[in-house]
């Protein structure tokens, strides 16, 4: 069983920066796509980057020049590097993983981590 596990979230100022990081648990060997999600009060939730087996990524139009997803290391599965932050950024933020490379069809959920950007 995979389990993913967020970390890096909470409060910062707008135009801030944040790291947030995926710790994997499990059977990796065959996950492909991952990526980031977010979820925004009131609002249905959203890929915001996705990054599949041979390094193709794929941005929310909101986040493009901003945001960065790149695979880490040892236990971190993905990072995700949220720079220039905005209010509109607020949300909780979820790491998903694919069994397929495909970042829109996830198979594996973290339970979250909230990103609050005060203005």
């Amino acid at each position: 069983q995979v389990q993913l596990v967020e970390s890096g979230g909470g409060l910062v100022q707008a135009g801030g920066s944040l790291s947030l990081s995926c710790a994997v648990r499990g059977a990796i060997f065959n996950l492909n796509a991952m990526g980031w999600y977010r979820q925004a009060p009131g609002k249905q939730r959203e890929l915001v980057a996705g990054l599949t087996s041979g390094g193709r990524r794929n941005y929310a139009d909101s986040v493009k020049g901003r945001f960065l997803i790149f695979r880490g290391s040892a236990e971190t599965l993905v990072t995700l590097q949220m720079n220039s932050l905005q209010p509109e950024d607020t949300a909780v933020y979820y790491c998903a993983a694919s069994l397929r490379d495909d970042y829109y069809n996830m198979n594996y959920w973290g339970k979250g981590t909230l990103v609050t950007v005060s203005s």
